[in-house]
């Protein structure tokens, strides 16, 4: 039987007994404990609980019945994703972009939709592709089922210390990096110190670290790491305010990027590339993932409930249509196969 329960998975808490659900950011300030899903179209949804605990273990992976592996359709197949890189290679050559993210959300019908428990997703992803950001919202009364596997931290607090981890350029092995990941990376860091430094103190937004290589399952990622001290009387609210949607998930500059997305994206990307996490009030802490690695369970899709699942690639002038299409296939296709029941375990130092 579903287990519908209220329940939120991070860093190694496991919360229930729901209190509060709002849409207001100022809450995030305020006192508990709380789970935050933004969808990158803005919908915000802020839950407090009543009980955080420590993790015991997410119920058996093996209770996930996911979708068959070729039931996946994409809102872009792979002639269509070609031409809106293409375009996107017009925009820049016009001078309205300099980056833009193209993405495009995959879909497959749940054979047991009465008994697809996102939690047991989340402990799939667990063992299949352990993740630093990983976690799982549960609020299936409020429309919200997503569980994560995410390697990007959007923002962490300490008190008035932010930070952020934007993660551009991918591929199978460090070997694989380009010299257009790298240029990518730097241009995103840029946004990122920019979109921080107008919710900063002046002068306090620095980058510690530039373009350093992470590995994670099957892939390496170019990871940046910038720094920023909030401004007096800032918080949650102004954070958000400046720097959603996260910039190496739309472009820049942002603004522009964002028309060019709206122009090209036939499908909402919903909690993919927003923002997912936790933030405790009271302690005046809180992490936030970028909502990539993501699936979340649609119960009002026009045929019935399916499981929803994102994948893109920052477009620059130096990309390669065919090379792009080729990433958001390389960074789905092991999701895609936990998701399935194919792969079933990998050292949590991220090697399968």
């Amino acid at each position: 039987m579903l287990d519908s329960a209220p329940l939120a998975r991070f860093g190694g808490l496991v919360a229930s007994d729901l209190r509060d659900v709002t849409d207001d950011p100022e809450a995030l300030d305020s006192r508990g404990w709380w789970a935050v899903v933004a969808d990158f179209e803005g919908r915000l949804l802020c839950a407090r609980f009543g009980d955080v605990r420590p993790d015991p273990g997410a119920p058996p992976a093996l209770s996930w019945r996911g979708p068959h592996r070729e039931s996946w359709t994409s809102s872009l197949d792979r002639a269509a994703y070609v031409a809106a890189v293409r375009r996107i290679r017009e925009h820049i050559a016009a001078g309205d972009v300099y980056q833009a993210n193209l993405c495009r959300v995959l879909s497959a019908p749940l054979p047991e939709a009465g008994a697809a428990d996102i939690d047991a997703l989340g402990a799939r992803l667990a063992l299949g592709n352990p993740a630093p950001h990983a976690g799982v919202v549960r609020l299936p009364s409020h429309g919200v089922e997503v569980a994560t596997a995410s390697p990007e931290l959007y923002l962490r607090r300490a008190g008035r210390i932010v930070h952020s981890g934007p993660i551009k350029g991918t591929a199978r092995t460090p070997d694989g990096l380009l010299e257009k990941d790298y240029a990518e990376n730097v241009m995103i860091v840029d946004l990122v110190r920019n979109d921080l430094g107008r919710v900063c103190a002046p002068g306090s937004v620095t980058v510690p670290a530039l373009c350093a290589v992470e590995e994670h399952p099957g892939l390496v990622h170019l990871v940046s790491t910038v720094r920023g001290e909030l401004a007096d009387e800032a918080g949650w609210a102004g954070l958000l305010a400046h720097t959603f949607p996260p910039g190496s998930v739309t472009g820049a500059p942002k603004s522009s990027a964002l028309r060019v997305i709206r122009a090209l994206e036939p499908a909402p990307r919903g909690p993919y590339c927003g923002g997912l996490g936790w933030v405790d009030a009271d302690r005046g802490t809180g992490e936030l993932a970028v909502g990539i690695r993501t699936f979340w369970i649609d119960r009002d899709a026009p045929g019935g409930p399916v499981l929803r699942f994102g994948t893109g690639a920052g477009i620059t002038w130096g990309s390669d249509p065919e090379g792009e299409w080729a990433e958001t296939e390389l960074k789905a296709d092991r999701l895609l196969a936990v998701a399935s029941g194919v792969h079933e375990h990998v050292e949590v130092g991220g090697r399968p």
